[in-house]
């Protein structure tokens, strides 16, 4: 399950998702926004962390302006690793080496076809484990 949250300046991405996620036959929860009105990143952050914390869901994509305060936000909980990404090779690589398990985009910074690629890739990509896993293991208080 992936959980899924914008605030207004990622509205339109989010939307757009949901529809690749439906396509890919990925099931999801939308946390919203609902609408382009103003309203506040971290009260989304926070809901698509704890759905992963709270083992809700297994992953998740948050989007804003920039990703930025989607990504300090989530990664504000315990076990949340989320990772900013603007292109296909460090939305891999987040999951590979990092464990990602939030992909935080930027509407405003990424464009769309890039985007697409960054959400499939990060999908269906697993953790290496390994000599990584010390590593993460150390980002958990």
């Amino acid at each position: 399950m992936v959980a899924i949250g914008s605030d207004h300046a990622g509205f339109e991405f989010k939307q757009r998702i949901c529809s690749l996620l439906d396509e890919l036959g990925e099931k999801y929860i939308d946390f919203g926004t609902l609408t382009k009105d103003s309203c506040d990143y971290p009260d989304f952050a926070k809901l698509v962390a704890e759905s992963i914390v709270k083992k809700e869901s297994d992953k998740g994509i948050l989007i804003c302006g920039t990703g930025i305060g989607m990504s300090i936000g989530a990664n504000r909980y315990n076990g949340i690793r989320a990772a900013v990404c603007v292109n296909e090779a460090m939305a891999k690589v987040s999951r590979t080496h990092n464990d990602s398990n939030i992909l935080a985009i930027g509407e405003r910074i990424t464009p769309w076809i890039e985007v697409e690629k960054m959400v499939k890739v990060w999908l269906k990509t697993d953790f290496e484990d390994g000599r990584h896993s010390k590593r993460v293991n150390k980002l958990d208080r």
